[in-house]
């Protein structure tokens, strides 16, 4: 996803750019073949002796909803057989510092029974102490869904607003509607989530920024502790299964240009930072904390507290990445069905970083 950088005419935000790591952040273009799951295998074992804390990454696919009845209950049973595959490589001294389930929500049988296995596997930490989160859709979330995910140990959730046209029945006006997200913030907040975090998307005909306006305004109201701001030309990855390229045409750029800076005009006005990627956050919020003391970085799901761990990515296209080495897993599903149906690790391409890369 492109950086929502400020053109000259825009406020400069300090981005203290000495507390990031360049090489944290792997370019997937670089992956090959050449690297595979023997090279998962090294770095788990050396994460093992060293008793590295862990970051986990587990991807339930949006896409698997308009599959076929079972394909959820289907996947499920390969991502724990894959989480046995890798766990057993790794100590279970090794804290869960930072948790993250992205794509859908899977059903509550389902999230609890994944849930459940992942504890068994793995030292998830117990009163808050780590940093757990979850994607959640804006639209088929609601308050029984918001209490389940907290019970279930999750303590910051990430809620995505559907894109207008292609597989989605959203209309204009549906969007603008605060009421659905507004119920959702409340219901976090009731539930005693630490962050909640929105995504706001710019750049399609339909919008102009006048509605922009409007719709940023309402979130400004709402309070979030973050928002990730993009471009629907380029999308984070947990939107790219919704029929984006039948979603209509792009607005001029002129219009875009003008959402973009509406969007740091009031965001900044508004009190919140930039820390880069297109990701506003509070003062007060943890990212914003560490990179006031040097220690923010980025890993595979962007910007962390928790760049020290070795990151564990599980299901389709996850990505892992120990030190300089970066892992993936297939991207098509039946390749990753199958490789675990034989009995091996998913992992088909990576990358490993080179001084100077």
């Amino acid at each position: 996803m492109a950086d929502l950088l400020p053109h000259r005419s825009e406020p400069i935000v300090r981005r203290d750019q000495g507390v990031l790591d360049p090489n944290c952040h792997a370019d997937t273009r670089r992956f090959h073949s050449g690297v595979g799951s023997l090279d998962l295998l090294r770095a788990l074992r050396s994460s093992r002796q060293k008793r590295r804390p862990l970051s986990l990454n587990v991807q339930f696919p949006a896409r698997l909803a308009g599959l076929a009845a079972g394909a959820g209950e289907d996947y499920l049973r390969r991502l724990e057989r894959e989480i046995d595959l890798v766990g057993c490589h790794l100590a279970p001294e090794q804290r869960i510092e930072q948790f993250h389930l992205g794509g859908a929500t899977p059903q509550a049988a389902q999230l609890q029974r994944l849930m459940k296995h992942l504890r068994q596997r793995f030292n998830f930490l117990e009163h808050d102490c780590g940093d757990y989160s979850i994607d959640v859709d804006l639209h088929h979330t609601d308050w029984a869904t918001m209490g389940l995910l907290r019970d279930q140990g999750f303590n910051q959730v990430s809620i995505g607003v559907p894109d207008i046209g292609g597989d989605s029945q959203l209309s204009v006006a549906r969007y603008q509607d605060p009421a659905p997200i507004h119920s959702l913030i409340d219901a976090a907040r009731t539930f005693g989530y630490r962050s909640v975090s929105v995504d706001l998307g710019y750049g399609h005909a339909w919008q102009t920024p006048s509605s922009f306006a409007r719709k940023l305004g309402t979130l400004i109201e709402l309070e979030p502790d973050r928002l990730q701001v993009f471009d629907y030309a380029q999308p984070p990855a947990r939107y790219r299964h919704q029929g984006q390229e039948q979603a209509g045409a792009a607005c001029s750029q002129d219009a875009k240009e003008a959402m973009r800076r509406i969007c740091f005009e009031r965001l900044l006005a508004a009190g919140y930072q930039y820390i880069g990627l297109g990701q506003f956050v509070r003062p007060d919020d943890d990212l914003m904390m560490a990179q006031e003391r040097g220690r923010l970085r980025r890993n595979c799901q962007g910007f962390t507290c928790h760049g020290y761990c070795d990151h564990v990515g599980f299901g389709l296209g996850a990505i892992s990445q120990f030190d300089e080495l970066y892992t993936q897993n297939h991207e098509g599903l039946e390749d990753y069905l199958q490789q675990l149906d034989l009995g091996q690790l998913a992992t088909c391409r990576g990358w490993r970083c080179e001084a100077g890369d």
